[in-house]
């Protein structure tokens, strides 16, 4: 390797280097100002550091790695999502007071995990990133020991997610024994020139499939969901519904890309019919929820659902650029509003054991105590129902012109319907945190900092600037793709 190539990897070497530093930090002072402090400063050198390695883009880091301005932009975005959930943590584990330094350490790794789906262009580069993404993710949702629930939903996702990396693997070794390949691009040609009746190929995408489609939530892999939703710290699932999946949806697309596997319609109508079922069933399922993080993550199976119709989209060479262009905003802006959601959520109650149980009806009066969290709660749950002005409308529409160009009237219905039913359940937590407070409400933390009403505030401002004034992000990510 040389200078360029270190150059390209910028980001995720800083992140490599901060958790090295960290780890021996807390080997030999334990202080969660200093470790939190460090983390910050981490994120914001890996975010800025992106900039100089656009110098070099595009360029190939060895066969795995691709250091282009698609991966660039995600790992700024991966970085900025561990800076808020690094601010919105440091209050959140001071109230558990646990020893919560190897916490922000875990959370650099599992970030570094991300950065490197981003830059995957090899199946062994998309199974490092993911494994090193998850096994991070396994200690953080199980990080506050004192409590029931962290640990029964860790152990939950510590067995599923193990079990579906171990099918997904062995799909790739089937691919492998075909193929005789696990780059991305020389996959696709080789495929081309295989049936897609074979049984071992059809084996290889089911299994495949099935792995990645438990990482993203969709039907029927979903089951986990909202376990781990419920039980992991708020901080944690904030950083689980928003960057983990974006990740692997990202590693996705570029396979898609790469491989050009629209070339397989068999696999884009399951594909489709995924979507519908993820669409229907996680808004219809979020609908019947009182607790607000179960309610949040069926919410995001059918977000994931709306995202799996850019495949469909995608389909026609012509509309694939659309496609493209829509799948990587909607991505923004759903990692943008969903940290805002579980932030808030991290910082509403001062009670240590019943932080993850929040019902709907302990926002009560939430506007009137606390009207900066209650409007950044406001502003994510409009963002994640579509509503204009914000950066989830944007991002709908995105996705509804990418299907209605491509002709599938019968995504842009399941679309329509499900965004319909999420308008209901969503303003119905809106309308509790506009009562009065009554006996059940919780109770707000009144000393929260400085940073956290900084990095409300900002999330307030992005969500809405991603809604009103689209075209410099819609324009840049016309240039680079």
């Amino acid at each position: 390797m040389n200078a360029a190539d270190f150059q390209a990897l910028l980001p995720v070497l800083i992140l490599a280097g901060g958790a090295t530093f960290i780890m021996l930090q807390i080997a030999f002072k334990r202080s969660i100002a200093l470790t939190s402090a460090m983390t910050l400063l981490t994120f914001l050198a890996a975010a800025i550091s992106c900039f100089w390695a656009a110098d070099v883009a595009p360029k190939m880091v060895t066969p795995l790695l691709k250091a282009d301005h698609m991966a660039l932009l995600f790992c700024a975005v991966f970085t900025l999502a561990g800076f808020v959930t690094t601010v919105l943590s440091v209050d959140y584990m001071e109230q558990r007071g646990d020893e919560p330094e190897e916490y922000f350490l875990l959370l650099l790794l599992s970030t570094m995990g991300a950065c490197v789906l981003a830059y995957s262009t090899h199946l062994v580069s998309l199974l490092l990133g993911m494994e090193l993404l998850s096994v991070a993710l396994y200690a953080l949702i199980a990080y506050p020991d004192k409590s029931i629930l962290p640990l029964e939903a860790a152990i939950k996702y510590l067995v599923l997610s193990g079990a579906a990396s171990a099918t997904m693997l062995f799909g790739f070794a089937l691919l492998y024994a075909m193929t005789g390949t696990m780059s991305f691009s020389e996959l696709g040609v080789r495929l081309a020139t295989i049936e897609t009746s074979n049984a071992i190929s059809l084996c290889a995408a089911a299994l495949v499939f099935a792995g990645l489609g438990f990482k993203l939530s969709l039907v029927p892999f979903h089951m986990w969901t909202p376990d781990v939703y419920e039980g992991a710290p708020s901080p944690v699932t904030g950083f689980l519904a928003s960057v983990s999946k974006a990740a692997v949806f990202l590693a996705l697309l570029r396979w898609f890309l790469e491989s050009n596997l629209f070339q397989f319609p068999a696999l884009i109508k399951i594909m489709g019919l995924i979507a519908i079922l993820s669409m229907i069933m996680g808004n219809l399922l979020a609908l019947q929820q009182d607790n607000i993080k179960r309610l949040l993550a069926y919410s995001s199976i059918a977000h994931m659902g709306y995202l799996i119709i850019i495949f469909m989209a995608a389909g026609n060479i012509h509309n694939r650029a659309l496609a493209t262009e829509a799948a990587i905003y909607y991505l923004i802006a759903y990692t943008v509003t969903t940290l805002a959601a579980f932030g808030v959520l991290a910082l509403i109650s001062a009670e240590q054991n019943d932080r993850e149980n929040v019902e709907i009806h302990h926002l009560a009066g939430l506007m009137w105590q606390r009207p900066l969290l209650a409007s950044l709660m406001l502003v994510a749950l409009l963002s994640l129902a579509g509503i204009p002005l914000t950066a989830g409308f944007i991002g709908k529409f995105y996705i509804l012109t990418a299907a209605v160009s491509g002709y599938h009237w019968v995504l842009v219905a399941s679309l329509i319907l499900g965004s319909a039913i999420g308008i209901y359940y969503y303003l119905r937590i809106v309308f509790h945190m506009t009562k009065k407070p009554d006996e059940h409400h919780y109770q707000v933390n009144a000393t929260q900092s400085w940073m956290v009403r900084a990095v409300s505030a900002s999330l307030i401002l992005g969500i809405l600037l991603l809604g009103t004034a689209p075209q410099p992000l819609m324009e840049y990510i016309r240039s680079i793709l």
